[in-house]
Parts: structure tokens; C-alpha cells; sequence
């Protein structure tokens, strides 16, 4: 009986837990069939695993607000080109996002521009 709970027990649990971990890694939010370009001012920027986090102050008809993306991993973004100095707080870039579904902001980065016009596909 004590065994049978304990089973119970781990299973709801684990259950538990994996909604949010595939929520955390989905990327069905995301519209990546309809890309769309976002300039703005670098204020943060972690190319990190398990993924890129960025965040830009952007100024557009809405208003000027900071907005955060998230993109590949450090590897994947390396073999695309970026390298440690091509992005720093402060740099106006242009990225390419796949745009949250319900029009909300944030999205993946799927590219990049530096303002010296150095590119990095991601």
C-alpha cells in the first residue's frame, strides 16, 4: 500500500513538472513564417545556454519600451558568427524575429545587424 502511494506520488509529480519544462522550450508561440525587423538599443545581452536572452530598448508607434527576446544557444549562435565583441550594451542593432503569435512583445532571434552593418545569421 505505502509502495503504491509512493508510485502515485512520483508519477503526479513528474507529470507536474513536464508541462511547464515543454511550455519553457516551445516555440509555437512564435510565428517563424512571418519574420519581421526590430531596431533598437542594446540593454542587455546573454549569449548563454540554455539560450540567447536580449533585450532592447525599442521606440516605435507604440511608444519606447524595453523588450525582451530570446534565440538559439551559445553554440549555435557562434557558428553563425557572433563572437563575444560584436554586441555590447549601447550598440543600436537590427534584428530579425519571429514574432509572438498573439501580437504581445518578444520573439526569437533569427538574425542580426550591427550598426556597422556586421551581420550574424542565426
Amino acid at each position: 500500500m505505502k509502495l503504491s502511494l509512493l508510485v502515485v506520488t512520483v508519477i503526479a509529480l513528474g507529470a507536474a513538472g513536464a508541462g511547464p519544462a515543454a511550455a519553457h522550450h516551445s516555440a509555437a508561440a512564435m510565428d517563424f513564417q512571418n519574420t519581421v525587423e526590430i531596431e533598437g538599443v542594446v540593454q542587455e545581452i546573454e549569449v548563454v545556454n540554455p539560450h540567447l536572452t536580449l533585450v532592447l530598448r525599442v521606440t516605435d508607434e507604440r511608444g519606447t519600451r524595453d523588450i525582451e527576446f530570446e534565440g538559439h544557444s551559445r553554440n549555435n549562435v557562434y557558428r553563425a558568427g557572433w563572437r563575444p565583441d560584436i554586441v555590447k550594451v549601447g550598440d543600436t542593432i537590427t534584428i530579425r524575429v519571429a514574432p509572438m503569435r498573439d501580437g504581445s512583445d518578444g520573439g526569437y532571434v533569427t538574425a542580426f545587424e550591427t550598426a556597422s552593418g556586421e551581420r550574424v545569421g542565426v
